[in-house]
């Protein structure tokens, strides 16, 4: 999870970078991103029944390719959900864990 925060979401948002309209006129490029403190600790969340969450806001730049103007911005993607120390996530005022499945072989078909 911590991999992710740090370097998944960056590779993410390379991976989409930049974004171009039908005319290739405009183009939005992802610069950086940041997740601020979570609104309420651990345990006000729980007593709240809200998501321990954190503010993730991404930097853009957008550029008009037509006149060069170049506008940066930060943007608000949402609420991003934290992880606890002890590897849980709080939902909705709800302690939640995730439980990986393995997908089963489909093994060996006889006719």
């Amino acid at each position: 999870y911590q991999w992710f925060l740090d370097e998944g979401l960056r590779e993410m948002f390379q991976d989409i970078s930049p974004i171009e309209d039908f005319t290739g006129n405009l183009s939005l490029e992802f610069i950086d991103y940041s997740l601020g403190d979570p609104k309420y600790p651990v345990e006000e969340s729980k007593e709240r029944d809200v998501t321990y969450s954190a503010p993730l806001r991404v930097k853009v730049r957008l550029i008009n390719k037509e006149t060069g103007e170049v506008k940066d911005q930060d943007v608000f993607m949402g609420d991003f959900p934290i992880m606890t120390d002890t590897g849980t996530f709080i939902i909705n005022g709800a302690e939640r864990v995730i439980v990986s499945q393995l997908v089963r072989s489909p093994s060996v078909y006889f006719s």
